[in-house]
C-alpha cells in the first residue's frame, strides 16, 4: 500500500501546475492545498490506481484513502473519494464510523465535501437506511463542513425520492445557520427534494421563509414555478 501511495504522489507532483494552482484557489474562500491538476486528470489517475488495486480487499483500500485524506491536498482528497466509492459493493454498516471520521477530521472544502458525501455517503445510506439518523448529529456539529455534509449526503437519495422526511428534518436543524456554505448545502438539498416532492418542499419553504437566510432560500426555490418564487421572496 505504501508503494501505491508513493506512486500516486509521485505522479501528482510530476504533473502539478503552479499556474493552475493559483487558478484553482480562486474557487475557494478558505485556504486550500492544491497541486493544480484538472479534475478529469485526477479522475483518470483514480481509474489507473483502481486497476492496480482491483483485487485489494476493502480495508486496504480504505487505508490508502485514509493516507490520502491526511495529506490535506485537494486532489488527494478527490482520489480518496473515488477509491472509497469503488468499494460500494462491499460496504458494511460499520463503515459509517469510518466515513464519519473522514468527514469530521479531513474534509475542509466544498469540493471534497460534495464529492464524498454525494456519492459515497449517499450510496451507503441508501444501502443502510438505519444509519441516516446519524446525520442529525452532523447537522449540529461546530464544524461547517460536517454540517454541510449532513445536507449534501442526502442529495442523491432525495433525487430518487428517498429520505425526504429526513431531508426536511436536516433542513430544519440547519434552517438559521449563519454559514453560507451550510446555507447553500441545505438549500441545494431542498431544491433537489422538490424535484420529486414539490408540494412538500414548497409547504416547508413557505412556512419557514421568514427564518431562512436569503442564500438558502434562493437555492431552495431556484427551480420552482415563478409565482412560487415570487411569493417565497416576498417579505
Amino acid at each position: 500500500m505504501k508503494q501505491i501511495i508513493a506512486q500516486i504522489r509521485a505522479e501528482l507532483i510530476s504533473i502539478a501546475d503552479p499556474v493552475a494552482q493559483e487558478t484553482a484557489k480562486r474557487y475557494f474562500k478558505e485556504e486550500i492545498k492544491v497541486y493544480g491538476i484538472r479534475n478529469p486528470v485526477v479522475k483518470s489517475l483514480a481509474q489507473k490506481t483502481l486497476k492496480k488495486i482491483s483485487s485489494t480487499e476493502k480495508q486496504k483500500v480504505f487505508e490508502i484513502c485514509d493516507d490520502l485524506w491526511q495529506s490535506g491536498y485537494l486532489e488527494e482528497g478527490i482520489l480518496a473519494c473515488d477509491l472509497a466509492y469503488s468499494q460500494r459493493k462491499f460496504f458494511e454498516e460499520a463503515d459509517f464510523k469510518v466515513f464519519e471520521n473522514w468527514v469530521q477530521l479531513h474534509i475542509s472544502n466544498w469540493a471534497c465535501c460534495d464529492t464524498f458525501c454525494n456519492h459515497t455517503v449517499g450510496e451507503f445510506l441508501m444501502r443502510f437506511p438505519k444509519c441516516v439518523g446519524g446525520l442529525s448529529k452532523w447537522a449540529k456539529s461546530p464544524n461547517r463542513w460536517v454540517r454541510r455534509a449532513a445536507a449534501v449526503s442526502l442529495i442523491v437519495p432525495a433525487r430518487k425520492s428517498i429520505f425526504v422526511d429526513e431531508a426536511l428534518k436536516i433542513a430544519d436543524i440547519l434552517l438559521e445557520d449563519k454559514d453560507d456554505m451550510v446555507q447553500k448545502g441545505y438549500g441545494w438539498l431542498l431544491k433537489t427534494a422538490a424535484e420529486s416532492n414539490p408540494e412538500r418542499v414548497i409547504d416547508f419553504v413557505m412556512k419557514r421563509k421568514s427564518k431562512m437566510p436569503r442564500t438558502a432560500l434562493r437555492y431552495a426555490i431556484e427551480k420552482m414555478p415563478p409565482e412560487i418564487k415570487k411569493a417565497a421572496m416576498a417579505k
